[in-house]
């Protein structure tokens, strides 16, 4: 299978890769080892948050591999408890400081948090940081779309990305087709459900899977790849790894493709992003 990971253009003109390696959840003690397996397997892209506590193992793990930076995509996330101006600047700093780096490629609004009513606030705060070079991109994560609509009004900048939970089982389609209209980029955290729905069971994977001779969550990697999200499935064992590495040697059929989206079902595993203040 080849292995070669097509970058995208954002609405800014930097590019992102469209696999990248996500660490959510990832222990901190572990995220060295886990991201170096990460890099070997050939990811470049990797996709942490202030959050996760392991963006020092991150950092840590980007130092000793020896790739030039130029060949890395960095994405970190401002929290919500640190959402302003003062408290976001001061934030990134400290997470640019944890990942031993000059810049990150990409710098993420982790969620609206619409009840502190700061978001606006925070990323004209982004904006700012955007103008000093150090973050390359701005986006933000579990946004809807009134959020969306509301930062798009009140702000300069659009939004290259919006991280959002998206799997078969929820595709959260109001939202993918306002990004799409206004250039915004959709990441997909969660991709392959988290483990609470048997996606790997349903017909429309397995038997897609058996036709290619792939898992099943490979051809769950390879449907978001096909309708152009970012994508970024993590695991701690290298052999899984490489496994949701390897996607690039089959492409799904338009008639595989739209039985997979047949199985949205409203089914969020995470918090939804109007109720986590």
């Amino acid at each position: 299978m080849t292995n070669i990971v097509p970058n995208l253009t954002l609405n800014d003109g930097h590019t992102i890769p469209q696999l990248g390696f996500g660490v959510f959840m990832v222990e901190p003690a572990e995220t060295t080892r886990i991201v170096a397996d990460a890099l070997e397997v050939g990811y470049r892209h990797i996709d942490t948050a202030a959050i996760y506590g392991n963006e020092a193992g991150v950092g840590a793990a980007l130092g000793a591999s020896g790739i030039d930076r130029s060949e890395l995509f960095i994405t970190t996330k401002l929290w919500n408890t640190r959402q302003g101006t003062q408290s976001a600047f001061d934030a990134f700093d400290e997470s640019l400081d944890k990942l031993g780096l000059d810049y990150v490629d990409l710098y993420l609004i982790h969620w609206p948090t619409p009840k502190n009513d700061r978001y606006v606030e925070s990323w004209k705060a982004l904006e700012k940081i955007r103008e000093t070079g150090r973050a390359r991109s701005i986006g933000v994560s579990n946004f809807l779309v009134p959020h969306l609509e509301r930062l798009l009004d009140e702000t300069d900048v659009v939004p290259v990305v919006n991280q959002i939970e998206l799997h078969p089982a929820l595709q959260q389609r109001e939202v993918t087709e306002y990004c799409r209209e206004q250039g915004i980029a959709i990441e997909s955290w969660g991709p392959l459900g988290q483990g609470k729905y048997p996606l790997f069971d349903e017909p429309a994977v397995a038997n897609a899977a058996a036709e290619h001779g792939v898992t099943p969550a490979q051809v769950v990697i390879r449907w978001h790849l096909q309708l152009g999200n970012i994508v970024f499935p993590k695991s701690n064992r290298r052999e899984r790894m490489q496994e949701n590495f390897e996607v690039f040697g089959f492409e799904l059929s338009e008639a595989q493709v739209a039985a997979i989206s047949d199985l949205e079902r409203d089914g969020r595993v995470g918090s939804h992003p109007n109720e986590l203040n």
